[in-house]
C-alpha cells in the first residue's frame, strides 16, 4: 500500500440494519485494492432512492455473501485514483474518475477511500463538476441502459419518460434528445417541469396536476413507440395506454408497482449494470454537448442520516454527499 494512504479512515457506516439513526459517522480500515480494482480517494458519493432499503437490510438476498459490519453504504461517487490492483492497465494514480459499486462487499462510497472494479470506472466526463460527477454513475447508466439497449430508441421515436424529474429521468430525457427521439417528460410539480424545459423535453407535463393521457395523444396521435417509467401507478398506467402496439415500456427493477401496458405493448424490466463499455458510451453521449447533471443537494459526510430522510422526499435530480 502506498505510504500516503492511511490505514484508517472516516466514513458513513451501519453495524446493523434499520432506520436512519443506525447510521453514523465512524473510524474504519481502509479497503485492500486487489487484482483489477482501484483505490478511489472519494469527493463526493451519490445518495440512492435504493440506499435506504439497503440500510434497512432489505437488499440481503441480492447479495451472494451476507453483509459484514460495519458496512458502509454508498453505491456511486468520484474522486481520485489512489492505488491500482494488478492487471490494471486503463486508469493510473491521480486520475478523476467515477465509479460503480453496487453492493460492493468491500464498502461503499460514503467514505474516505473505496476499492471498486476498475472495469465499473472512468474518466468524469468534461464539462461535469465533482459533485455532478458523483452521483452520475448509477443513474446515468439506468438511464441509458434503458433508453437505448433495452428501448432502442432513435431517430423520430417518440418516447415517454414518466418520472422524469427524479435521477434517472432527467438524464434519460438528455440522453435520449442525443439519441434522436423526441420525448414528452412527465415530471412531478412545477419546478420539475421548469427544469425538464430546460433540459429540451420536446413537450413537458405535470404528472400530479396535468392531464397527461390527454398531453400524450396530443404529442403522438398514432400512439408513442415506446415509454421508460420511472414511477408506477395508477395515473402510470392510464398514461401508458397510449403506448401504440408493437410498442416498447421498460422500467428499472425496484419501479413499484410494475407498469402495464396494453396488448401487443412488449414490457421490460431491466437492472442497471455497469461495465466499461457503458461508461464510455456514457461520457460519449455526455460529452457531445452540454449536459445538466441536476444536484439539489449536498450534504456533508456527517449528515448522512439526513441525507437519507431527505432522499424519501420530493426533490429534482439526486443528493449528493460530500466526503472531501
Amino acid at each position: 500500500m502506498n505510504p500516503s494512504i492511511p490505514s484508517q479512515m472516516k466514513a458513513a457506516a451501519i453495524d446493523r440494519f434499520g432506520g436512519p439513526e443506525v447510521l453514523d459517522t465512524r473510524t474504519v480500515p481502509v479497503p485492500q485494492v486487489g487484482p483489477g480494482e482501484v483505490l478511489i480517494k472519494v469527493e463526493t458519493a451519490g445518495i440512492g432512492q435504493w440506499d435506504p432499503s439497503e440500510r434497512a437490510g432489505e437488499m440481503e438476498g441480492y447479495k451472494p455473501g451476507k453483509t459484514s459490519f460495519p458496512h458502509v453504504l454508498g453505491t456511486d461517487g468520484c474522486g481520485t485514483v489512489a492505488a491500482v490492483g494488478d492487471g490494471v492497465k486503463n486508469l493510473k494514480v491521480g486520475d478523476k474518475v467515477y465509479a460503480f459499486g453496487f453492493l460492493n462487499d468491500k464498502g461503499g462510497f460514503y467514505a474516505e477511500y473505496t476499492a471498486v472494479k476498475a472495469n465499473d470506472t472512468a474518466p468524469i466526463p468534461k464539462g461535469l463538476s465533482a459533485e455532478q460527477a458523483g452521483v452520475l454513475a448509477a443513474d446515468g447508466i439506468t438511464a441509458l441502459q434503458g433508453v437505448e439497449d433495452t428501448l432502442k430508441v432513435g431517430k423520430g421515436t417518440t418516447l415517454l419518460v414518466y418520472g422524469a424529474s427524479g435521477g434517472v429521468g432527467h438524464l434519460a430525457v438528455q440522453l435520449a434528445k442525443r439519441l434522436g427521439a423526441r420525448v414528452l417528460a412527465v415530471a412531478s410539480g412545477s419546478d420539475g417541469v421548469e427544469l425538464l424545459k430546460k433540459l429540451g423535453a420536446d413537450k413537458v407535463v405535470d404528472g400530479r396536476a396535468d392531464d397527461v393521457v390527454k398531453a400524450a395523444r396530443e404529442f403522438a396521435p398514432d400512439g408513442l413507440d415506446a415509454a421508460l417509467v420511472l414511477a408506477g401507478g395508477d395515473k402510470t398506467n392510464q398514461a401508458l395506454s397510449c403506448v401504440k402496439s408493437g410498442g416498447h415500456i421498460a422500467f428499472p427493477n425496484g419501479v413499484e408497482p410494475a407498469p402495464k401496458g396494453n396488448d401487443g405493448v412488449k414490457v421490460s424490466s431491466y437492472n442497471g449494470e455497469a461495465n466499461s463499455k457503458v461508461l464510455a458510451r456514457l461520457n460519449g453521449l455526455i460529452e457531445s454537448g452540454p449536459f445538466h447533471v441536476e444536484v439539489s443537494q449536498v450534504f456533508r459526510l456527517d449528515e448522512a442520516r439526513n441525507a437519507h430522510e431527505a432522499v424519501g422526499k420530493h426533490h429534482l435530480g439526486k443528493l449528493a454527499l460530500r466526503i472531501h
